[in-house]
């Protein structure tokens, strides 16, 4: 199968049956075999009886329904174990995607031989209380995962080679860092491409602060993961090696200073007790570090890695 476009959605009953049959048009001119995996989650509307009906209509459009509102980035995680084409597409239900972007995401991924390939929202539609945040948060990530040639990662139009989405896990609000994401796990052929963005059809966006603010949570979440998760102990250890040893040349200088010089009144000293603490703390910091290795080497994944090919094996 050559691709399977992976829709997350929530209530977008009424640009469901115009959104598959754009995929389906755009499907047959290019002569691609295809699926359309539509996830469901939790909508309240009819969205779920819109996918049944177009399937039965289409049986290249499949669904999987959520019982509640999970997030996006569970029905992205849903979709990805689930598809099965050479190249996977993820784009977002409510028509600001534009289909008409599948050959030539197709074609960066099979011919150019990148391993992920998102869009970019040259102009965009969306209101400026979006905009502006969207802007803040791309520059944050573009600064901290080092992945400089991307304007736009939150971008529902995305493509992947199949290993990339069978090789990586979204949870909670991640599907804003899958680029991030991808290249921790060592695919780092990763480049963008202009893409179309329509003006909202129907509904509303369900953008909103909250969502912003998860999303720099997240940001950190990742970066920690993905530079210390399989070795805490080079960032506790060090901060805790880095305070214990300030806290002791601390209580050097007032050692010094009480019996050299006489100076007396020492435990009345605020640098007295900021000693201490930072001994404290260095000391609580380098056993959460080792605390972190244990779990680590004990973890389910510690051996697990990205591999890309095998020979003779």
């Amino acid at each position: 199968m050559n691709i399977s476009v992976v829709i997350p959605l929530l209530n977008e009953e009424e640009s469901l049956p115009e959104l598959f049959s754009w995929i389906e048009k755009v499907m047959t001119a290019n002569n691609f075999s295809y699926e359309v995996i539509a996830v469901d989650d939790g909508s309240r509307d009819n969205s779920w009886k819109v996918i049944k009906e177009q399937s039965q209509k289409n049986a290249n459009i499949k669904g999987i329904q959520f019982q509640r509102n999970y997030g996006k980035s569970a029905a992205l995680q849903v979709g990805f174990e689930a598809a099965q084409g050479d190249v996977v597409i993820t784009m977002d239900a409510d028509l600001q995607d534009s289909p008409d972007e599948i050959p030539e995401l197709y074609k960066m991924i099979t011919v150019d031989g990148y391993h992920l390939v998102s869009g970019w929202k040259k102009k965009r539609y969306d209101p400026i209380t979006k905009t502006v945040p969207t802007k803040l948060f791309n520059a944050a990530t573009r600064y901290v995962s080092g992945i400089n040639n991307l304007h736009d990662f939150n971008c529902g139009l995305k493509a992947y080679q199949k290993k990339v989405v069978k090789s990586i896990e979204v949870y909670g609000e991640m599907h804003r860092y899958i680029p991030v994401i991808a290249k921790w796990a060592g695919f780092d052929k990763i480049t963008e491409k202009a893409v179309q963005h329509q003006e909202r059809k129907y509904g509303k966006t369900k953008f909103g602060i909250e969502r912003f603010v998860n999303g720099f949570l997240d940001l950190m979440s990742i970066t920690f993961v993905g530079r210390y998760g399989k070795r805490p102990m080079h960032l506790f250890g060090t901060l805790g090696v880095l305070s214990f040893f300030f806290g002791i040349l601390i209580l050097i200088y007032l050692t010094i200073t009480k019996t050299i010089f006489g100076v007396v009144g020492m435990t009345n000293r605020p640098i007295f007790y900021l000693g201490i603490l930072t001994i404290i703390v260095g000391t609580q910091l380098f056993v959460a570090g080792f605390l972190g290795e244990l779990i680590a080497r004990n973890g389910a994944d510690r051996n697990h890695y990205s591999i890309g090919e095998k020979i003779n094996l």
